[in-house]
Formats: C-alpha cells, sequence, structure tokens
C-alpha cells in the first residue's frame, strides 16, 4: 500500500492543470459538489474536454469519429496523451492523421490507448499487459515510482468519469 501511495504522488508532477480534484473539470463548484458526496457527471470526452492539455486529444477523437463511442456506457479505461505528447510525433505525423484518408489509421492508434473496463491505479500496478480495444496488447511496467505504458510514462492517475477512468501520459503510443 505505501508504494501505491507513493507511486500516486510521483504520478502526480507534471501533469495537466485541472481545477476540481476528484475528475479533473475546470469548474471549481463542480469540486465542491464531490466534497459534499455528489456524484461525478463528466463523460470521459466531457472531461477532456473540459480539462487543460487535451485539446489535440479531443481533436484526433473527433476526427476519428470517436466522441460517441467514447460517450457510451463503458466502462472504459483511457491513456490519455497530453498535447505535450502529440508534439512529440515528428514533424508533420499528426497533420497526416487528421486527415480524412487516414482515418483508419487515426482509431487505430486512438483505440490503442483504450483498455475496456475500469483499470485504476492500484489495478495498473499488478499487470504486466493489457488488451486494447484495438485487439493489440500493451505492455505494462512498473520501476520503482514511474508506471509505464508501452514507451509513454503515467503522470496522473484515476481521473474518473461516469463511464470510466483517464491516467494522463506523456507520450503517444503507437500499436
Amino acid at each position: 500500500m505505501k508504494m501505491l501511495l507513493t507511486l500516486a504522488a510521483a504520478m502526480a508532477v507534471a501533469a495537466p492543470t485541472f481545477a476540481c480534484d476528484t475528475c479533473g473539470c475546470k469548474d471549481a463548484k463542480h469540486d465542491k459538489a464531490h466534497t459534499a458526496g455528489e456524484a461525478h457527471q463528466h463523460d470521459i470526452v466531457d472531461t477532456a474536454v473540459e480539462a487543460e492539455g487535451f485539446s489535440t486529444l479531443v481533436a484526433a477523437v473527433k476526427a476519428a469519429g470517436l466522441v460517441e463511442t467514447l460517450k457510451g456506457d463503458g466502462p472504459f479505461t483511457v491513456f490519455a496523451p497530453t498535447d505535450k505528447a502529440f508534439e512529440k510525433l515528428p514533424s508533420g505525423t499528426l497533420q497526416s492523421l487528421l486527415k480524412p484518408e487516414n482515418k483508419d489509421k487515426l482509431t487505430s492508434i486512438l483505440t490503442y490507448h483504450v483498455v475496456p473496463g475500469k483499470v485504476m491505479a492500484s489495478d495498473v500496478v499488478n499487470v504486466d499487459s493489457a488488451e486494447t480495444v484495438n485487439g493489440k496488447q500493451l505492455d505494462v511496467k512498473v520501476q520503482g515510482d514511474t508506471v509505464m505504458v508501452g514507451d509513454a510514462k503515467v503522470v496522473k492517475t484515476d481521473i474518473e468519469c461516469t463511464n470510466g477512468v483517464i491516467h494522463v501520459i506523456d507520450s503517444v503510443l503507437l500499436p
């Protein structure tokens, strides 16, 4: 348990800024609702839209036609790359992927970031791989206080949504 607390503290560093401590949305009143024990009301897509640092991911999800899917019942676990993660891609890659003729490739990449079910940080540290929605295996490694999913470092965990959970990562995963 001590390792999980240390791990969670280490992952909280360098993650996108959120106003609501529980779900990540920018609505400070919403944070007070959580404190009062009220249920979270944002799905995965709405949470990403409300949070700072995910505009590229949101644009990619829209371009791939995955908005309705990720607003669905789920539950889903999304390893969400930040805007800075997308900036690490080679020049021109993102622009190419966002073109309509590359929708299938973009969809394959985005669904590689999604695992069926709700996998919390305490669960992630006990597995060495997970099958993604696109059918490929995603390696999971715990190295001290660092959790790696594929080649990406998990920088914030357990952003709970009505239809799953988001874990923030620092790189885009490529299947």
